[in-house]
């Protein structure tokens, strides 16, 4: 029987196999993508994973949620509710006014960049924890440790939903320890 909203997921991993779709062949042949879109429409799945999110930045010492645009944006803000924290909105180029600080990074198919706000939120001395869906290559999450470090910051610690072990993404990541609640193909 499918878990619903009187029976929830006893974990974050049941929640994920259960809701996670796998899409053959997208963005590119073979590559099968795994859409969370499922996991974040559905209350229960959604609850076990925001849960064990915060679980895990509270136990790396957050201070402040780093949430990566845009999937982390929808974790990291209820990661940072549910632990009665702030939230920094990590964007993709161009979202935000100036000033800004900025950082370049390459994808797994592309090349992009991610800001934060140059004023207006202390960054400086903060324990960040980094929150997102998918660690892949990993250039998103060390982009994003570059704009935290230059503003003053540091990263304690990066939270994960899924992990693509054969993209090598954690082996670029700083010596911060990294927790990913399941692993992706």
């Amino acid at each position: 029987m499918e878990p619903n909203a009187t029976q929830p997921y006893t974990s974050a991993a049941e929640a994920l196999a259960a809701k996670t779709r796998k899409v053959k062949d997208f963005p590119e042949q073979g590559v099968v993508f795994e859409d969370l879109t499922p996991v974040l429409a559905d209350g229960p799945a959604l609850h076990a994973v925001i849960h064990e999110l915060a679980q895990h930045s509270r136990d790396l010492g957050a201070d402040l949620i780093g949430g990566l645009d845009a999937r982390g944006f929808l974790l990291g803000s209820a990661v940072a509710y549910e632990l009665g924290l702030g939230v920094l909105a990590i964007r993709k180029k161009g979202k935000l006014p100036p000033p800004v600080l900025t950082q370049e990074y390459t994808t797994e198919y592309s090349t992009a960049a991610l800001e934060i706000p140059g004023e207006g939120i202390e960054v400086k001395g903060r324990k960040v924890v980094l929150v997102d869906d998918v660690l892949a290559t990993g250039g998103t999450l060390v982009a994003a440790t570059d704009l935290i470090e230059r503003a003053g910051g540091s990263v304690v610690g990066y939270v994960v939903v899924l992990e693509v072990p054969d993209l090598g993404g954690r082996d670029k990541l700083s010596g911060a320890p990294l927790v990913v609640l399941a692993e992706g193909k």
